[in-house]
């Protein structure tokens, strides 16, 4: 595997904390992987929200109401 810089400098970062350069790299696949998953997560979690009728009606009301609620400018 070859490093560009930044990816050097992110491990030698990693291993000023104490970890060894299998550990660094170990933890930063594993973190990046995590990340991911819980960005896909999110996105499927607003995916879902946005198809739901009914918490899209409710979403609208509730920007209607503190629309409603605002100070006049």
């Amino acid at each position: 595997m070859r490093l560009d810089q930044d990816a050097i400098r992110a491990l030698e970062l990693l291993e000023a904390t104490g970890l060894s350069r299998s550990q660094a790299i170990r933890k930063a696949l594993v973190d990046s992987a995590a990340r991911l998953r819980r960005a896909e997560s999110l996105a499927a979690e607003a995916r879902a929200l946005e198809a739901d009728e009914i918490d899209r009606a409710e979403m609208l009301e509730i920007a209607e109401l503190m629309e409603s609620l605002r100070a006049p400018r």
